[in-house]
């Protein structure tokens, strides 16, 4: 199998991650613990699993980094890992799933746009056109689910939330590349994530110390699970692969994806029922990622 379809997969798998993580983290906050107190189970718990990971990978390098290679990981480590984790976690659990799944659909315009602008990143014209059918697709995904279901949260602070997140996220991934570039992904990760823990861990002890873990049940600890290693662990492994390989603008594409993946987990979890709209919007949304990340074998 050849890189790019390696990378293809890898991005759609995090995808998955991302998009269903929406379902695991309602079911926790704020309920059971704080917005605050899951940022920081998500992100310690998720450095301790990259450093476990590079200790027994023989075939990860030990590198040094320069001085810029160091800022660039701190800043990685401050927009895509602790305030991203926490305007997200804040946000999901104040707004409504169906808010929160149309909001991070500004993701990927921010990085298309931001890469075209600071990474010299070609925006082509099918690539606008696949990026304006992915947003259709994901916006008639998300309106023909169940509306009369209404959060009682305070929904416009938590839509900032949302929308904070997606910011911190698109600035992660264009600082991300150049990283991508030089250096393996469980080299960065580790590294972004342990400087996340610095600077969360003060920030959310006392939250964490005042869970009461009596409360969860076996489907709680699973959502948290979910939530550490699948949603984190996983999901920034395979998206900082894809990345690498494809680069900031073709990988952003493919999170048009993660509302269908959240429609999917609520038809099989919420037993919600497949219609004629989400059939069209999926259609939509990987035609979409096709013409984005083909379009040179459709220009010829």
């Amino acid at each position: 199998m050849s890189h790019n379809n390696k990378a293809i997969i890898a991005i759609l798998l995090a995808n998955f991650f991302f998009g269903t993580n929406v379902i695991a983290v309602k079911h926790i906050t704020p309920i059971l613990l704080t917005p605050l107190a899951l940022t920081t189970l998500r992100v310690v718990g998720t450095a301790i699993l990259f450093w476990i990971f590079f200790s027994f990978n023989k075939s990860v390098q030990y590198t040094t980094f320069n001085k810029k290679d160091i800022l660039l990981l701190v800043a990685c480590a401050i927009s895509g890992i602790s305030l991203n984790q926490a305007f997200s976690i804040k946000g999901i659990s104040l707004t409504s799933p169906i808010h929160a799944s149309l909001l991070i659909l500004t993701t990927p315009i921010t990085i298309s746009l931001l890469a075209a602008v600071f990474l010299k990143e070609k925006l082509s014209n099918y690539k606008i056109i696949g990026l304006l059918l992915g947003i259709s697709g994901g916006a008639l995904l998300i309106f023909s689910r169940d509306l009369s279901i209404i959060n009682n949260g305070d929904q416009t602070k938590g839509d900032l939330y949302v929308l904070f997140s997606a910011l911190c996220y698109s600035t992660y991934v264009l600082l991300m590349k150049p990283l991508a570039m030089k250096f393996q992904s469980i080299t960065i990760l580790k590294w972004v994530f342990l400087i996340g823990s610095i600077i969360s861990l003060p920030i959310g002890f006392s939250d964490v110390v005042s869970i009461h873990w009596s409360s969860f049940n076996i489907s709680s600890w699973f959502s948290l699970f979910y939530i550490v290693f699948g949603a984190t662990f996983l999901a920034y492994l395979f998206m900082n692969y894809g990345i690498s390989q494809l680069g900031a603008s073709r990988t952003s594409s493919f999170m048009y994806a993660q509302p269908f993946f959240a429609a999917t987990a609520a038809i099989v979890i919420l037993n919600e029922s497949i219609s004629l709209p989400k059939i069209i919007a999926a259609s939509l949304i990987f035609t979409g990622v096709y013409i984005a990340n083909f379009s040179n074998r459709v220009s010829k």
